[in-house]
């Protein structure tokens, strides 16, 4: 059901902030948050010094990652009592990577206006400072801080074509790029940090050189990756070895026989036949 997003009722409004440079907020950000009745934020304590820089008092409450669901009743309510509310993250805009997916489902899904402001995130200087192709991309954001189930969503996207967008923690930024290594190979990279801040800092290369160059870990990463250009043709091998292959790089029998479905367009009972008729059983 379409619904029209300036019709005059309560609204909830998704606001991006400053990643570094505070000269990045917009002035449509700094009046809506100007005007709202109240704003959830992820760390109130971040935003009232973003706030006090602006010279804007406003009621906060929290909405973090844990308290999301009892914050978006909370939410709700606010908008049942006719008030506008603004929703804020740490940096950057809220949802992607951050807290908010949830609460803005809850508020669509009550009726009322979720209105998203454009502005900063990391994601996209980082993709078109990179060199790499920005006509097609995928946004990934974070990983899994485990390494063996990191490796598990890599291999799943290493086939990917178009450029690849990852966030990463400092402190995992040195495994996360090995990990990367070990699955993707040597890929052509841009690797942004600081984006927007003084000492911004861009590292550009092949990844192995890349991993070398990186120094000391600090501040948040976005890791842009080139896609999958490899020409994979599997007429050289039967549909049994096939299968072997993805076994050997992790998946179940059974997620194989679906991969391998796939990659020759065939159906997965074409798969499993043959691959039960090779193996005797």
């Amino acid at each position: 059901m379409s619904q029209k997003s300036y019709n005059n009722t309560p609204t909830l409004y998704v606001v991006p902030t400053p990643i570094g440079n505070l000269d990045d907020m917009t002035i449509r950000a700094i009046n809506i948050l100007k005007e709202v009745d109240v704003i959830f934020s992820e760390d109130t304590r971040v935003t009232r010094n973003l706030l006090n820089y602006f010279e804007i008092k406003k009621h906060l409450v929290s909405l973090y990652k844990f308290n999301e669901q009892e914050s978006s009743l909370k939410m709700l309510e606010y908008l049942k009592d006719n008030k506008n509310v603004a929703l804020v993250s740490d940096r950057g805009t809220p949802v992607l990577s951050d807290p908010g997916n949830l609460c803005t489902k809850n508020v669509i899904d009550a009726g009322y206006n979720v209105v998203s402001l454009p502005g900063a995130t990391a994601a996209i200087p980082a993709l078109t400072s990179s060199g790499l192709d920005a006509s097609k991309f995928l946004f990934y954001g974070f990983l899994n801080s485990k390494s063996s189930q990191r490796k598990k969503e890599l291999e799943k996207l290493k086939k990917v074509e178009y450029t690849i967008i990852f966030y990463e923690a400092p402190h995992r930024i040195s495994s996360m790029l090995n990990d990367l290594y070990s699955v993707f190979k040597d890929r052509d990279v841009s690797i942004s940090r600081e984006i927007s801040k003084k000492y911004e800092e861009i590292y550009r290369g092949k990844l192995s050189a890349v991993i070398k160059e990186i120094g000391e870990p600090k501040g948040e990463y976005v890791i842009i990756v080139s896609g999958n250009e490899e020409v994979v043709n599997y007429d050289d091998i039967t549909i049994k070895e096939h299968v072997a292959l993805y076994i050997e790089e992790g998946y179940s029998e059974k997620d194989a026989i679906k991969l391998v479905a796939k990659d020759r367009n065939i159906a997965k009972n074409e798969v499993y036949k043959e691959v039960k008729l090779f193996s005797g059983k």
